[in-house]
């Protein structure tokens, strides 16, 4: 049974090209949309978080609108609605989706003026019309952010349509005046228009359009000089960037492998190389990461060339938090068990802090497998051995107030940690790691790790 659904207008479900009838419930139909184009798992209770707000209670509410999902995207030889104790996923691996395929399209650098045009229609439907749940902050903050990489794509097309050789001149500057409308605060679509009008010599509409280009980027305190094509390089690159970090997260494959006392490790690879694995360490989660202003450089650079690995400890991110085992044997058996599961050999293992030590261990107890070791702000002993008693007390009373405030909406508990754990970092990075806590793990799981951390 092959499935097409289509983003662009409203959500669309085929299913072998007969048209199925969605749930009349928008938030079900809401949730499907947020499930295919995010293919991965979702925690329960974060899916109840963005969906639902504060009902009597939402776990029901979550069951019901899965209910109404399954028979839609399931089939009697297919289980793509995958739905344990813990996590949500979707499966989309055969399902033909619209926008996906289109961004598949534009990955090739030599396309037809037809083609980009026929594209450039396409994306001028709205996309996901019909489901805003206004009631409902996260998953709207989410569906701005579609919108938005959809409009990054039609001005990747417009700006290819306005250059294109089989295109005219004069219909190349009709097509550079689409862009500049579509991205006005874009330094690279404005130079461009001049640059257009330059070549056709129309000087007395460039003299009167310059100033006021100038002037709204001035307005805006965005530096920008039609004099100066470093700066609108910057900004494509920077646009580039951000649809490559979009890119980045779909291509990741996320996996779960079960440990022998029975926690379940999900784990990700993503790129083409040499295997680099990376032992976990605290905090950590397969999908926000890549948000991240602390490790986000690192993973990207690591993924270009290399098999990249890496999961979540146990009681973080996407893997069980529900584990009575927290200790440093546990550590090196979930490594051992993910290493397993990703059949490598012949590797390169990256220990940073706690999982420094874990990763010593697995190249003593299996030196035929690692190729080489890095270690990076790794530590022989833990906080509480030599510690004097002003520390002991110090850090003790931080474990008390973690584990009363950890899971409130009031960031002030982690706020605690986030201090003692990035002393130089800006604001905005502290209240980035301040919310990373609290969707990673529970209080009594990162109570559980302190105490760990400290023998």
């Amino acid at each position: 049974m092959s499935i097409t659904i289509q983003m662009l207008g409203e959500l669309t479900v085929y299913r072998d090209g007969e048209r199925v009838s969605l749930p009349r419930s928008k938030r079900t139909r809401a949730l499907l949309a947020f499930l295919v184009l995010a293919a991965r798992p979702h925690r329960r209770d974060r899916l109840c978080e963005i969906f639902w707000e504060l009902p009597d209670d939402p776990r029901a509410s979550l069951r019901w609108s899965l209910s109404k999902i399954r028979p839609i995207v399931n089939h009697s030889d297919t289980e793509r609605l995958i739905a344990d104790r813990e996590r949500v996923s979707l499966k989309t691996d055969d399902i033909e989706i619209d926008i996906k395929s289109i961004m598949s399209k534009l990955e090739e650098s030599e396309l037809s003026a037809d083609d980009l045009k026929a594209i450039n229609s396409e994306l001028q439907e709205p996309f996901l019309e019909g489901i805003d749940l206004s009631d409902q902050e996260l998953f709207q903050q989410w569906l701005l952010a579609e919108r938005e990489e959809v409009g990054l794509l039609r001005g990747k097309i417009l700006s290819r349509l306005s250059t294109h050789p089989d295109i005219s001149p004069p219909n190349q500057l009709r097509w550079a005046r689409c862009w500049e409308s579509l991205e006005p605060y874009n330094p690279l679509a404005a130079t461009q228009l001049l640059e257009k009008m330059d070549r056709l010599g129309l000087t007395r509409e460039m003299a009167s359009t310059r100033p006021q280009l100038v002037e709204r980027f001035r307005k805006a305190g965005i530096a920008w000089s039609p004099y100066k094509p470093a700066e609108v390089e910057t900004c494509n690159v920077h646009t580039n960037e951000q649809l490559r970090e979009r890119k980045l997260l779909s291509e990741q494959k996320i996996e779960f492998c079960t440990v022998s006392d029975g926690a379940r490790i999900a784990f990700a690879t993503i790129g083409d190389g040499p295997p680099i694995v990376k032992a976990a360490n605290w905090l950590s989660h397969l999908e926000y990461d890549w948000d991240s202003p602390i490790w986000s450089p690192l993973f990207r650079e690591l993924s270009i060339d290399h098999r990249f690995i890496r999961y979540d400890e146990r009681g973080n991110g996407l893997s069980d938090w529900d584990v009575d085992n927290i200790s440093f044997e546990s550590f090196v058996t979930d490594l051992e068990t993910v290493i397993d599961a990703c059949d490598v050999d012949n590797f390169t293992l990256l220990g940073i802090s706690q999982g420094a030590a874990v990763s010593i261990e697995y190249a003593v107890r299996h030196p035929e497998k690692v190729k080489q070791l890095i270690l990076f702000g790794g530590y022989a002993a833990g906080w509480r051995i030599g510690a004097t008693e002003s520390v002991i007390k110090e850090r003790e009373a931080v474990m008390t107030l973690t584990k009363a405030g950890w899971g409130q909406d009031n960031p002030a508990y982690r706020q605690i940690f986030s201090s003692t754990f990035m002393p130089r970092a800006n604001t905005s990075e502290l209240a980035w790691f301040n919310e990373f806590q609290r969707l990673t793990t529970s209080p009594e799981m990162q109570f559980a790790f302190f105490l760990c951390l400290a023998a």
